[in-house]
């Protein structure tokens, strides 16, 4: 039996069969410094339920999952050091050997899933590596797209990711990855990558009827919704292209590797960049928690066949 706890709010929406939202915690613990992560979870939470929906932030504390944070254990979460960061590989003995965790997107999925909610906000997937031909660094979020049924809104895959070789894995999984309100794929902070998304739908409702779709066909597997941050907020590629190169460089230099990169990486970033990497970070979660607010409403009016997956 896996040991969850639902936050209040979560149970009652749970019993009245309101949508809902989950939400990452490692953007908490390892994504922003303290006390902008725990201001920008808050103002994550609102933005979901300002567009009609329920936010549960997901975290292991305790060798149990909350599904759902209260406002103190959110502040306790972000203040915490050395929390665990959890993938696919490492969240069950997290649980079984009574740990704490924040959860990535792999992690999340997951949580999601055992807790029945469809739907799931972040900042940006993680993808293939630069030089994973030999380092063969590959985020496990990849392969968890392809095999947990959950709607992923993102702002496409973390920009200092092999972009390219992102999209072909997706695409040998037999991930769909939708663009909103554009034909090009976003790229994390910009909202150009120079790739074509394989898909488009700009309507919730339409992403809401390609995932109960997947159910009907009985695909395993969830979906990524690329939504491009802000027009105001982006940094342009031109503008990022040699900061990340140069913090790609020192990682290499510096021995970082496994789950050290990313966090190297965007801290290197926010320095290089004077904190506006930051600043477009937390504009395009918010953006995407409103998505999938509207995304969760819709799919809450096309309850789920019997017998779908």
């Amino acid at each position: 039996m896996i040991p969850m706890i639902f936050a209040p709010e979560v149970e009652k929406a749970r019993h009245e069969g309101q949508p809902l939202v989950a939400l990452e915690s490692t953007i908490i613990t390892h994504g922003m410094p303290w006390p902008r992560n725990v201001e920008t979870a808050r103002r994550v939470e609102a933005e979901v339920r300002a567009h009609g929906a329920v936010p549960a932030t997901m975290a292991v504390i305790g060798g149990r999952l909350h599904v759902g944070l209260s406002d103190g254990e959110l502040t306790r979460l972000g203040q915490t050091d050395n929390v665990a960061k959890l993938s696919r590989a490492d969240f069950a003995a997290c649980l079984a050997t009574g740990g704490t965790g924040a959860t990535t997107v792999a992690a999340t999925m997951i949580a999601a899933r055992v807790a029945g909610i469809e739907v799931f906000a972040t900042g940006g997937i993680g993808g293939v590596h630069r030089g994973a031909e030999t380092s063969m660094d590959v985020s496990a979020d990849l392969h968890e797209l392809a095999q947990t049924a959950v709607t992923v809104v993102a702002a496409g895959a973390k920009a200092i990711l092999d972009l390219p070789k992102t999209l072909e894995v997706l695409e040998t999984l037999g991930v769909p990855v939708i663009a909103v309100g554009q034909d090009e794929l976003p790229a994390f902070w910009s909202r150009r990558s120079g790739l074509k998304a394989p898909l488009r739908m700009d309507d919730p409702a339409q992403i809401a009827a390609a995932h109960r779709m997947r159910g009907a066909l009985g695909l395993p597997g969830g979906q990524l919704v690329a939504n491009p941050i802000p027009d105001g907020d982006e940094i342009a590629v031109d503008t990022l292209r040699p900061v990340i190169e140069q913090a790609l460089r020192e990682a290499s230099e510096q021995g970082i590797a496994a789950k050290a990169v990313t966090p190297f990486l965007l801290g290197r970033i926010f320095e290089l960049t004077g904190g506006q990497s930051l600043e477009a970070n937390i504009a395009l979660v918010l953006n995407n928690a409103r998505l999938a607010a509207r995304i969760a409403v819709e799919l809450s009016r096309r309850p789920a066949a019997m017998g779908a997956l």
